[in-house]
């Protein structure tokens, strides 16, 4: 490289009387042919040395370079070339060679960052395969880090293209504390909600989250800096910033499904006028139920023992809790009962409450939904009647018997 540079200087000094270059076109001619000696150095570097690294890493079984291919770390180091031929050539443009030296350290400076950037985008996603970045998200820390490189670097670069010191700058920048807090307040309540989602695990990737304030209701599936990113159950994303996580209240399901069941909780009205005390024929026909037989029989021998008259509500409630019991989908081993709430006017609620085995939305609903149908389905059997307000064509019925008489 000395030796072309030392034949362009002595041709342009031969331009001129006391020095080169004397005259605009020796230094336009010398301006043109840095700029093309950079070209021709970013296409070496991008066209020829890029593309067959490419061609190689996309046949390795490795994740690393792939990450840092689709990440662009390559495409960016290939400035490199530009940046040197600027350096190494800016001293055969004086007056401005100084200038232009300080420019290609910066240009340096600028490419050594993006890259540092790719490489640490390359690593989150890399990070991003293995099972602990569920729980341990390291996106928002490494925004953080890329925050503070950005900004390290910029100041050095000022710093250098004004011929100053950066610690100089660094030190001006006390007095602009209150406007640098306004600029980057989002940034700090991200980095302090961050922080305390980490320390306290309040939230994690693939965790389905409830935050009816903003719509949110659905798996989590990526956490940054500023906000966290929710796809509702109908494929809707839904943006939540991160400190109102902290801020405000959200329900998170992760309880459950590492519980592996989910609850049931629902509600059979039945009309208070069908509820009556049991004859001994009621009970012998509630008796040939299988799920409930022995039950019958223990209530009929208390009845005689205390006098205490037996109600077909609570035969029902005792089928129930059986039936219940006796379903592999419902998980036994966790809370189940079969209650009665206040009577009210729609009647007195006959309320399951257990655990639905699967939960995964799919199965506990089917799950949810045959138990709920059994129960209504049986009440007649238990000389039970299911409340329900008049429809229309009650009124219709009601309305034709009258017409009839």
């Amino acid at each position: 490289m000395e030796r072309p540079l030392h034949l362009l200087k002595n041709w342009l000094g031969g331009c001129g009387v006391h020095g080169w270059p004397c005259t605009a076109l020796a230094w336009a001619a010398a301006a043109v042919a840095l700029i093309l000696l950079a070209l021709i150095a970013y296409w070496l570097g991008r066209g020829v040395v890029g593309r067959l690294l490419a061609f190689v890493i996309r046949r390795t079984e490795s994740k690393w370079d792939d990450a840092l291919l689709s990440h662009r770390l390559f495409a960016r180091l290939a400035h490199l070339g530009p940046a040197f031929v600027l350096f190494a050539c800016a001293p055969l443009l004086p007056p401005a060679d100084h200038v232009l030296q300080r420019v290609a350290i910066v240009y340096f400076v600028a490419v050594g960052t993006l890259a540092v950037l790719s490489f640490l985008d390359a690593a989150v996603d890399i990070y991003g395969t293995y099972s602990v970045s569920k729980q341990r998200p390291i996106k928002g820390l490494v925004e953080i880090v890329k925050m503070l490189i950005v900004l390290f670097v910029g100041v050095f670069a000022v710093a250098e293209l004004l011929d100053r010191s950066p610690w100089l700058l660094l030190s001006g920048l006390g007095g602009m504390t209150a406007v640098l807090l306004v600029v980057f307040k989002d940034s700090l309540l991200g980095f302090v909600a961050g922080v305390q989602l980490a320390v306290n695990d309040m939230i994690a990737i693939g965790d389905w989250i409830e935050m009816p304030k903003y719509g949110a209701d659905g798996e989590v599936v990526d956490i940054t800096l500023h906000t966290v990113k929710v796809r509702n159950w109908d494929m809707t994303i839904t943006t939540v910033p991160s400190y109102a996580l902290v801020s405000d209240s959200f329900k998170n399901w992760r309880g459950m499904a590492r519980a592996g069941a989910r609850r049931i909780k629902r509600a059979v009205h039945l009309d208070v006028a069908s509820v009556r005390f049991c004859t001994g024929e009621m009970l012998d026909r509630y008796g040939r139920e299988p799920l409930v037989a022995e039950r019958v029989a223990e209530l009929k021998r208390g009845a005689a023992g205390d006098g205490r008259p037996i109600t077909n509500a609570g035969v029902f409630r005792a089928y129930v809790e059986a039936f219940l019991r006796a379903d592999p989908r419902v998980n036994s081993e966790m809370p189940l009962i079969v209650r009665e709430l206040d009577p009210g006017p729609n009647g007195l609620p006959l309320e399951v409450y257990c655990f639905a085995a699967d939960p995964t939305w799919a199965a506990y609903e089917a799950v949810q939904a045959d138990l709920i149908d059994h129960v209504v389905a049986k009440a007649p059997a238990f000389d039970l009647r299911v409340f329900q307000l008049p429809s229309g064509a009650d009124v219709g019925r009601i309305a034709g018997s009258v017409a009839g008489r």
